[in-house]
C-alpha cells in the first residue's frame, strides 16, 4: 500500500506540481480513499518527502552503478559519462523535478537533499583519491569536492528547468570541461 501511494504521489507531483498534489488526489490516482491514505502518511508533505527520498535513493544508486564500473578509464570519459548518468537521472517530469528543487529541502529541513550531496561527494572524492596523482598538487579534496557536486547539481538542474537553447550534447562537453579544467594542474 505504501508503494502505491508513494507511486501515486509521484505521479501527482509530475502531473500537478506541488502544489496541485493534493492529499485527494494522491489518494485517487492510488485508488485508495483518503482515510486510507491518513493511515499510512499523516499529511501531503510526509508523502512529497517520502516520494523524494525515494527518488534520490535511485539516482544515487544509478549513479554510483555507473560510476563505480569506471574508475579504470581516463578521467575525460568517467567525468562525461558520469554526468550523463546524473542528467539522464534527473531528467524527470519538468513539474516533479520543480517540486523536489524547490519544495524538497523545505519540507526535511533539507535532509534529503544533503543526503544525497553526502553520498554523491563520497563517490567523487573515492574517485579522485584514485586520481590524485593527476590533480593540481595544492588541491583541498574536500573543497573541491564540495564545489563540484554542487556546481554540478546547481547546472544540470537549470539547465533540465530552463531548457536553455544548448544541445545536451553541447552541455555535457562545457560541464565536463568545466570540472576537469578545475581540477587540472596549471600548464
Amino acid at each position: 500500500m505504501v508503494e502505491r501511494i508513494l507511486d501515486a504521489g509521484r505521479q501527482a507531483l509530475a502531473e500537478y506540481g506541488y502544489e496541485g498534489a493534493s492529499t485527494n488526489r494522491i489518494a485517487a490516482t492510488a485508488g485508495i480513499s483518503p482515510g486510507s491514505l491518513y493511515q499510512y502518511f499523516p499529511h501531503k508533505d510526509a508523502i512529497v518527502s517520502a516520494v523524494l527520498e525515494r527518488y534520490s535513493d535511485a539516482l544515487v544508486s544509478r549513479v554510483t552503478a555507473h560510476l563505480t564500473g569506471q574508475f579504470d578509464q581516463p578521467a575525460p570519459v568517467v567525468t562525461r559519462t558520469t554526468l550523463a548518468a546524473l542528467l539522464d537521472g534527473l531528467d524527470v517530469e519538468p513539474a516533479f523535478l520543480r517540486a523536489a528543487v524547490v519544495h524538497g529541502s523545505r519540507l526535511d529541513d533539507g535532509r534529503t537533499l544533503r543526503a544525497f550531496e553526502h553520498r554523491i561527494a563520497e563517490l567523487v572524492l573515492a574517485y579522485l583519491m584514485t586520481q590524485r596523482t593527476s590533480l593540481r598538487p595544492d588541491t583541498p579534496l574536500d573543497a573541491a569536492v564540495w564545489m563540484l557536486v554542487r556546481t554540478v547539481e546547481h547546472l544540470t538542474v537549470r539547465y533540465l528547468l530552463e531548457q536553455p537553447p544548448i544541445t545536451r550534447e553541447q552541455f555535457l562537453d562545457e560541464l565536463s570541461r568545466l570540472a576537469l579544467n578545475y581540477l587540472k594542474p596549471a600548464s
